[in-house]
């Protein structure tokens, strides 16, 4: 069998497929890309109308691994302390172990493995919903796959997009993953409490963010010490979040 388009022919021999292929592999690789992510809209936009029927609001937080994710949503857990409903959706490639951080706080909370994958998408997404089953007026959060390319291309059916960075990186990296940070409502920049330490210009990550996306907000916070946390469950409280 020809081993270039399974044809049945012997690879030796002529077969009716010896011509130029009208598509360029690359040309086929776009339209497979555009098929993905159309389906994926479609979930998503189902995801989205469920969610606001039920005045549910989701929260997408989408980082590099190690920026501090899981210890903000940990924090918020606690000092929302009953607000309002709280909920957590877990992303990652494999172990539940930010789930079980998440579910000693008294959240519930879903673990989604993607096993090789890079990132959660919505079909992932409307699954975790109907497991979690979250109750109308529920603040819900979904912790990305730690990864800062491919979260951004998959809509969820969340209400906003949060990209968090940390002091430990470097502050041009909205230049380098600008679609992340073009698609972002709001940029945290975490662990401020190391600036001391680090060689972190705050200044020079907030114009790199604005150049990118100018209607995104950012603020500067300590996920572990508390420093200006409030500023963010203000931005959580707000009425275009809520």
């Amino acid at each position: 069998m020809c081993a270039t388009c399974g044809c049945g022919q012997p690879d030796d021999r002529p077969h009716p497929h010896d011509h130029p292929h009208a598509h360029s592999p690359a040309t086929e690789t776009i339209s497979l890309e555009e098929k993905v992510l159309a389906r994926n809209d479609a979930i998503a936009a189902e995801v989205r109308s469920r969610l606001a029927h039920r005045g549910i609001v989701a929260v997408n937080l989408m980082s590099s691994p190690g920026s501090g994710k899981t210890t903000l949503l940990e924090r918020t857990i606690r000092d929302l302390d009953g607000d309002r409903p709280v909920a957590v959706i877990e992303g990652d490639q494999e172990t539940p172990l930010d789930a079980e951080r998440i579910r000693r706080t008294g959240c519930a909370v879903v673990q989604v493995n993607t096993g090789a994958g890079c990132h959660l998408d919505a079909a992932m997404m409307r699954a975790a919903v109907n497991k979690l089953d979250p109750s109308p007026g529920t603040l819900l959060f979904v912790e990305n796959v730690g990864n800062l390319i491919c979260p951004a291309l998959f809509d969820l059916g969340e209400r906003a997009k949060v990209v968090i960075i940390s002091v430990t990186e470097g502050a041009d990296k909205p230049l380098k993953y600008p679609h992340m940070f073009a698609v972002a409502d709001l940029v945290l920049v975490n662990k401020v409490d190391l600036l001391p330490y680090v060689d972190f210009d705050l200044d020079a990550c907030r114009r790199h963010v604005s150049a990118v996306n100018a209607g995104a907000r950012v603020l500067a916070l300590s996920a572990t010490r508390g420093d200006d946390v409030d500023a963010w469950y203000d931005w959580l409280t707000a009425p275009a979040i809520r």
